[in-house]
Order: C-alpha cells, then sequence, then structure tokens
C-alpha cells in the first residue's frame, strides 16, 4: 500500500523539528521561515498539527520547562517521523526532477 503525500504545513512541521527539538513557536517562526513567509501556522492550527502528528507516531514530546510561569512543550521527530519525512522528500524531489525534465525537453518556447 502507498501512503498518501502529506499536506505542505505537516511536511514543513516535521522538516523545522528534523533539526532537534523545538517548542511551539519555534516551530511557528522555522516553518515560516523554511516556506520563505508563505506558510504562517496560527498556534491553533499548530497544535491541532502536533496532537496528529503524536498520535500518529511521527513526533513525541520531547521535554518540558516553565518559562516566565508558564510551561514550554518542545516535540521531537520520532525515527517513524524522520522515515515518513525522508520518503516525502524523495517524492517531491523525483517530482521536481519529472517537471524540470519535460520543461526541457518539451517546451521550446512555444505558446504557453
Amino acid at each position: 500500500m502507498t501512503e498518501r503525500s502529506m499536506q505542505e504545513p505537516t511536511f514543513l512541521i516535521l522538516t523545522a523539528l528534523a533539526s532537534g527539538p523545538q517548542h511551539g513557536y519555534a516551530i511557528i517562526t522555522e516553518v515560516t521561515g523554511i516556506s520563505a513567509g508563505r506558510v504562517k501556522l496560527r498556534a491553533g492550527t499548530l497544535y491541532a498539527a502536533l496532537d496528529r502528528l503524536q498520535t500518529e507516531g511521527l513526533i513525541a514530546e520531547d521535554r518540558e520547562e516553565i518559562v516566565d510561569g508558564r510551561v514550554r512543550r518542545y516535540y521531537r521527530l520520532t525515527g517513524e517521523g524522520a522515515t515518513r519525512l525522508a520518503t516525502e522528500a524523495e517524492r517531491l524531489r523525483r517530482n521536481a526532477a519529472e517537471a524540470v525534465a519535460r520543461l526541457r525537453t518539451g517546451y521550446a518556447g512555444g505558446t504557453a
């Protein structure tokens, strides 16, 4: 069975966590940076996604700390999450390479 492709926000969240454990606000900032500002996650959207990704076993809680009297929870990529991210990155790479190859050979500057 082939796994379905990932939604872009999921891909970007997992990509952000690939460099190490991060807390929610840091993930939001990373996703904005990785996407060059195209994807801006809201806190509610992020935490719903984090809950889903935990349920799917792709991420796990790493640790908690208290900052200014509030709990800051850190998340990390699991082995399964790293595998799924690598699989999706490879799928995207192959699709992009195919598009580039077809543009080079099939689009000779003709009409759009």
